[in-house]
């Protein structure tokens, strides 16, 4: 009896089997000489390698930005970008901007319709509410 190998292979989603994170590519802009890019600076001297190297499927691009506060840019796969700008930050914070763009999925926020904790598509039990509904209605006699 002969082994034959599957034809057919498994269709990939996000979550199953291997995880794919969303940002594709982060961009690093700085200024060398302003005050508000210290903090900036100190993250890609001291933990952009780290960052970089826990991180292989995300392209880093590093950038001058003279005369500019510092901004990091994401670009995710569905091809939006979110931008956050970091000016005045410390390293320790810069680097969790960085890990909140990483983590983003890249989709736009949106708010909760109707302002309801839960949705539904079924009618209530009791019923739509009415003002008709209830006591009756005083009579007027003149």
């Amino acid at each position: 009896m002969t082994l034959k190998a599957l034809q057919a292979t498994s269709i990939s989603r996000n979550g199953v089997g291997a995880f794919i994170l969303q940002c594709k590519r982060l961009d690093f802009h700085y200024c060398d000489w302003a005050g508000s890019s210290q903090g900036m600076n100190l993250f890609l001297q001291h933990n952009l390698a780290r960052f970089a190297a826990s991180h292989p499927s995300i392209e880093i691009h590093v950038s001058p930005r003279p005369h500019r506060h510092p901004v990091i840019r994401g670009h995710f796969i569905n091809g939006t970008q979110h931008s956050i700008c970091v000016r005045n930050l410390e390293k320790g914070q810069v680097l969790q901007k960085a890990e909140i763009l990483r983590d983003m999925s890249g989709e736009k926020a949106r708010k909760v319709k109707g302002g309801r904790a839960v949705g539904s598509l079924n009618e209530g039990t009791r019923g739509v509410w009415s003002p008709f509904h209830g006591a009756k209605a005083p009579s007027f006699q003149g």
